[in-house]
């Protein structure tokens, strides 16, 4: 099921499941719990992220081919940052260059973003699946010039900006993506492929990453897992390719969709 988070020109909110279409059937009920398909039908949406998430945990250096792009060893761990809740962003609102708290140095990462379904804790890589709800795209938009030279030595600051991290179109629920650790994953840029590469390179794979981050902590319904972003980053290229005003830059992933947002600076 393709599940889309909806806003009408009545300001109704809520979840439907997303019709080839493009028309919705409103969902009722709770999204982490029972809900059913009802035969109201809806269209003309806005289309919103497809959760509020309770969390957002993300993880770095998690391709090989990204580690090595940037003269990185591998991790024997999963390397655990956080983003703020505050930084997520519609599909099709703008990305915004940070003005007041400036950065000149604004970076995509496209991401498969796993969405958990139900509380986790202390659960084994071998049914770690069970507890996820779906998948949905999202982009770790990154500042690197507070990642690497003005946050202190941790990354919170640089990638929790407001509207650094897009999440949708649709949220595609498990059983339609039974191995997420096998997608083919893009970042098109002003319409030139940036990162073109697919999930099975990640050093930790989806059931480990949920065994190793409920081995530490409870994940929530509603938290989101960033997994990782393949090589091609901007930061990476020479010269250096950084997010600017005028930009567009869509994350596609396969059996997800596209995921497009415009880049603008930060209104004042």
């Amino acid at each position: 099921m393709k599940i889309v988070r909806f806003l009408t020109r009545e300001g109704r909110t809520g979840h439907a499941e997303l019709r080839p279409d493009g028309s919705a059937a409103v969902i009722e009920g709770d999204l982490f719990g029972d809900f059913r398909v009802t035969n109201e039908v809806i269209s003309g949406f806005k289309t919103l992220a497809p959760i509020e998430p309770a969390n957002i945990l993300a993880i770095g250096l998690n391709y090989r081919k990204h580690a090595a792009e940037g003269g990185r060893e591998p991790p024997e761990r999963p390397m655990l940052f956080i983003k703020a809740t505050s930084s997520v962003q519609h599909p099709g609102d703008p990305i915004e260059i940070p003005v007041k708290c400036p950065s000149t140095k604004v970076d995509y990462e496209c991401e498969l973003a796993v969405v958990i379904g139900r509380r986790t804790k202390n659960v084994s890589r071998e049914n770690a699946l069970d507890y996820v709800l779906g998948y949905t795209c999202g982009n770790d938009v990154s500042a690197r010039d507070w990642q690497r030279d003005l946050g202190g030595g941790q990354w919170c600051q640089a990638k929790s900006f407001d509207t650094f991290c897009p999440l949708g179109p649709v949220l595609v629920t498990r059983d339609e993506i039974p191995n997420p650790n096998n997608l083919a994953i893009r970042t098109i840029l002003n319409g030139q492929v940036m990162q073109d590469w697919n999930t099975s390179d990640m050093i930790f794979d989806v059931p480990t990453l949920i065994e190793f981050l409920s081995g530490s902590k409870t994940l929530l319904p509603g938290t989101v897992i960033m997994t990782g972003t393949p090589h091609g980053v901007g930061f990476a290229r020479k010269p250096p390719v950084w997010l600017k005003h005028g930009d567009t830059v869509t994350i596609e992933i396969e059996g997800i969709g596209a995921l497009t947002n415009p880049v603008i600076n930060e209104p004042l």
